[in-house]
């Protein structure tokens, strides 16, 4: 289970990102980035949030700390803007935070190296969850001390918001044509080699951590369990091989 922390202050919206997601302080005394349950995006981008971030974790890629956070829509007081007033309103309950990383820069493939090794172990994991987010125009990756760190997986694992025709999903190519850290992977062989083996039980270990609040009522299941299950059977598949959806990266 995640670490559970509840919201204490709100302090301020981040005005990047489409559900412009918050700062707030949690009873901690730690400052994170929280990811609305009522925002547009709805609860499957938390899904994913969780499932891809805490699959990174288990694959040793620089996730941040992920962490429930309880919410008490009171905190809506304390924001002038109206929208993000509603916005806290329609979050009470359990939300998405993220460690807040500080002094961190965007990442800039222009202004910054990375180690090859990193960067192919990177793309192999968002190929894996067909993370259609980090391309050079919007790389959703921090510099920081210590190196990159690896945020907004919200918009990976698309399949699940078409279960009907998911199946096809576990073989799709990967297009990293666009992929942020292309230029600097040293192929993806190696990448393959050391991640394919651990992924099933960190796979296994990630679909366990998803909140049940945002498994309930989902069409066509009769449970959190069954959706739990089916993501894990989707992402098992495609992990299971021949692994044709990775992407051509020439050696450097």
């Amino acid at each position: 289970m995640l670490q559970e922390v509840t919201a204490v202050r709100y302090v301020t919206p981040l005005r990047e990102g489409g559900s412009m997601p918050g700062l707030v302080e949690g009873d901690d005394r730690r400052l994170y980035v929280l990811k609305w349950s009522g925002a547009a995006q709805g609860r499957k981008a938390l899904v994913a949030e969780v499932l891809a971030g805490e699959l990174g974790r288990g694959l040793g890629l620089p996730v941040p700390e992920l962490v429930r956070i309880d919410l008490d829509p009171v905190l809506a007081r304390s924001e002038p803007e109206v929208q993000i007033q509603d916005q806290i309103r329609a979050s009470g309950g359990v939300n998405l935070g993220m460690a807040f990383v500080s002094g961190a820069l965007n990442f800039d493939p222009l202004c910054f190296e990375v180690d090859p090794g990193l960067a192919g172990r990177v793309l192999w994991f968002d190929a894996l969850i067909g993370n259609v987010d980090r391309s050079w125009r919007n790389p959703n990756l921090l510099v920081a001390a210590g190196g990159l760190r690896l945020i907004d997986h919200g918009a990976s694992l698309i399949f699940h918001h078409h279960w009907a025709g998911a199946a096809s999903w576990t073989a799709r190519p990967y297009d990293a044509s666009d992929h942020a850290l292309r230029a600097f992977a040293a192929g993806l062989a190696a990448a393959d080699e050391e991640l394919a083996p651990p992924a099933k039980e960190a796979v296994e270990r990630a679909v366990a951590l998803v909140p049940e609040e945002w498994l309930t009522d989902e069409p066509g299941f009769d449970s959190p369990a069954e959706v739990r299950a089916a993501y894990l059977a989707q992402l098992s598949a495609r992990l299971a091989g021949p692994r044709d959806w990775l992407p051509e990266v020439p050696a450097r």
